[in-house]
């Protein structure tokens, strides 16, 4: 993968905001509204960043590395480290979700352990989701989507890995996002179990990760169905 340069950078900021440049080019662009792009887009590149490091720092404490090692690694110090990536993590276990989603947790869990990834990605929660009826399924159906071609869908993009230690796998911090906005929804519907439609919306509305290109290529509009029943 080539990473972008400054000029490619400054190219996308002018794509983004085309409506800043004059026509005919007699006047200055509106340089103001160039750096409001400039800084959201240099936003969005730094959380990504933060996302990587702090998936393979939550990969270095599962498999025994210290805050010392790792801080090394991070050219930081062990308190330094601490200070940023040491806030625990919410566990789901079972008895937070619904008899349909543990089972849908079940083809999540062989999707990475069958393609050797040691971390469960928003892919392989969505093909979880869709690889047996339930209700993710079913709003997925109401959406006149075919939870079939979904799965499929995301099952080409799901990419074999080289991992021998499937018996501990990390969630990626889009993952836990989604399962954080299923929970909250849960909340939200006076339930004490998060179900497979929350964790789809879930993913839907993280807006990144390959879960959500593949729901949005497939036409799912969380926003509008949100409010839609399960069994409609």
């Amino acid at each position: 993968m080539t990473l972008p340069d400054l000029d490619d950078l400054i190219a996308e900021v002018d794509r983004r905001c085309d409506t800043a440049h004059r026509p005919g080019g007699q006047e200055q662009p509106d340089w103001l509204a160039l750096l409001t792009v400039a800084a959201q887009l240099a936003g969005q590149m730094q959380a990504l960043a933060d996302d990587l490091v702090e998936d393979y720092v939550e990969h270095c404490r599962m498999h025994g590395s210290s805050w010392t090692d790792i801080g090394a690694a991070l050219g930081v110090t062990r308190q330094a480290v601490q200070q940023r990536f040491h806030a625990p993590h919410k566990r789901y276990g079972p008895e937070t979700m619904t008899d349909d989603l543990r089972q849908a947790m079940t083809h999540v869990k062989q999707a990475a352990v069958h393609h050797r990834n040691n971390y469960i990605g928003t892919e392989h929660l969505l093909w979880g989701l869709t690889a047996v009826d339930n209700s993710a399924t079913r709003l997925l159906q109401a959406a006149g989507i075919s939870p079939g071609a979904v799965h499929q869908s995301v099952g080409t993009r799901l990419s074999m890995g080289a991992s021998q230690a499937a018996e501990r796998i990390a969630w990626t911090p889009y993952s836990r996002k989604a399962i954080a906005i299923a929970e909250a929804r849960s909340e939200q519907s006076d339930s004490d179990r998060i179900d497979c439609d929350d964790l789809l919306i879930g993913l839907a509305q993280v807006g990144r990760g390959v879960a959500a290109d593949v729901l949005t290529e497939a036409g799912f509009d969380p926003a509008a169905l949100d409010a839609a029943p399960a069994d409609a």
